[in-house]
């Protein structure tokens, strides 16, 4: 029988907090909301941005915790005319330099209908592997160039509550989930 070692422990420990129970309907609907207005007043742009897109999947509180081993999950909502079309989860796990934890908000603008169509067909969406989601800006200021505002997806980062050093958004995956 394997001895459970200090490395172990620590991974398990830092993992703890992403397995939660899952969120009711109305809870994602209400931190989601809590989340646009909070990336509407704080993110220079982001209105601006909202308006111009197809669709926004807004992730309200994604989780992010690693130790070498590290890992994501949070859950929120695509929306589509401002009306909720399903709910998604947000699942990554990462290996490499990492540390700490953190709590992050999280929304996808797909700005053609081609990326919100292939967005609504998949099962199961993958940040780097289903499409190139372009990241402008440092989540307080979007720095929009016309060039930017072309691109099929874009993605906002803020409310960032934690410090993690080494973390990637590449890999992880979108899932619908049923609420």
């Amino acid at each position: 029988m394997p001895m459970p070692t200090r490395r172990g422990f620590l991974a398990g420990a830092t993992l703890a907090p992403l397995a939660g129970p899952a969120l009711a309907s109305a809870e994602i609907e209400a931190r989601v909301d809590r989340a646009l207005r909070e990336m509407r007043a704080r993110v220079a742009g982001a209105a601006e941005l909202e308006g111009q897109a197809k669709g926004l999947l807004m992730m309200p509180n994604i989780i992010k915790g690693g130790l070498i081993f590290g890992g994501a999950y949070g859950e929120g909502a695509l929306r589509v005319g401002g009306v909720t079309e399903g709910y998604y989860s947000f699942a990554a796990a990462t290996f490499g330099f990492q540390l700490g934890v953190q709590r992050i908000r999280y929304a996808l603008f797909f700005m053609t209908d081609g990326a919100l169509a292939d967005f609504r067909r998949a099962d199961g969406w993958t940040v780097g592997a289903d499409a190139e989601v372009t990241f402008p800006g440092d989540g307080v200021n979007l720095q929009l160039s016309s060039q930017t505002q072309r691109r099929p997806v874009i993605g906002v980062v803020f409310g960032q509550d934690g410090l993690m050093a080494g973390a990637s958004f590449q890999g992880a995956k979108f899932s619908r989930i049923v609420r």
